[in-house]
């Protein structure tokens, strides 16, 4: 086995380029390719479909990339079992988290945790969709969802509390609905997988919603439109409390909020064990995210 090529194949799948890849492991884009094509060589088989504008595994490379993964990690929990570091928190981490809750609530936290942390490599990304963290090679995920999937251990963050809400010049334009059956005639703000919404409010749940005023996979987006004046948006506390307090946005309909079981948690792969490198990482920021989650609640 030559882990090195496995480890550069692992890469050009995952970043979905050659040219990613190089960039990754500080290779030139020639040499990516080369040691490519060298490895389908030996196999006798072609990995991978490339072309100037597309990029796509042939059914060996799926196999293959699946198959590789696996055994990269077997390598790692080995070598980790003798160097020690399934306890002390090293080598490579790769972290997936939503968009805004990333951008404005884990990344500030990061120097803090890299300083306390010196070995470990940490490779952060955001990204709205719910990733699939085993498919994916995500080592733990900040996930904001009403349950966990089976197969994920976790520790929860915090609540996920959201409300109803709008800019005063929307309200000013439009008028401030005055009943939940008011949502129906106004302009709605929410992404494609958003609506509708679940509400918790005096008569126990409800569920409202219709077409959103706009488009959009972008949660960010919709935060924009509604500070913009664009219509009414349900988002969550941490998302919108500076707007909030600088009257940017104000609250509607205060007797209804979101459905309170949402929950904000850092997941990872059940494992026989976990590296101390995934459980430094939750627990860092649990404990740093805690004053800011429970001030919001």
């Amino acid at each position: 086995m030559n882990h090195s090529e496995y480890e550069l194949y692992r890469n050009i799948v995952e970043e979905a380029s050659l040219s990613g890849a190089g960039r990754k492991l500080r290779i030139s884009n020639a040499m990516v390719s080369k040691r490519l094509a060298d490895l389908e060589r030996r196999l006798g088989t072609q990995l991978i479909l490339r072309t100037t504008h597309q990029f796509s595994l042939t059914q060996a490379g799926q196999s293959f990339y699946e198959d590789v993964k696996n055994i990269l990690e077997a390598v790692h929990i080995a070598e980790a079992k003798i160097s020690g570091a399934l306890h002390i928190p090293a080598g490579r981490l790769r972290v997936s988290a939503p968009t805004s809750f990333g951008r404005l609530h884990i990344a500030p936290l990061l120097n803090g945790f890299m300083q306390a942390h010196p070995q470990i490599d940490l490779d952060f990304n955001l990204n709205d969709k719910f990733v699939d963290i085993r498919a994916d090679g995500i080592d733990l995920a900040i996930r904001i969802a009403a349950k966990i999937t089976p197969g994920l251990d976790h520790v929860r963050l915090g609540t996920n509390d959201r409300i109803l809400c709008a800019a005063p010049s929307y309200i000013k334009a439009r008028g401030e609905p005055q009943t939940i059956t008011d949502l129906h005639h106004h302009h709605l703000l929410a992404t494609n997988d958003q609506m509708p919404w679940r509400l918790a409010g005096p008569e126990g749940e409800v569920v409202t919603g219709g077409k959103s005023l706009i488009s959009t996979n972008s949660s960010e987006i919709v935060r924009e439109l509604a500070i913009t004046g664009s219509g009414i948006a349900l988002r969550s506390l941490w998302d919108i409390a500076d707007e909030l307090d600088a009257g940017q946005l104000q609250r509607i309909l205060p007797q209804y909020e979101g459905s309170a079981n949402v929950g904000i948690y850092a997941v990872w792969p059940h494992a026989e064990i976990i590296p101390a490198a995934v459980t430094s990482f939750a627990h860092y920021i649990q404990k740093a995210l805690k004053p800011t989650l429970e001030r919001l609640s």
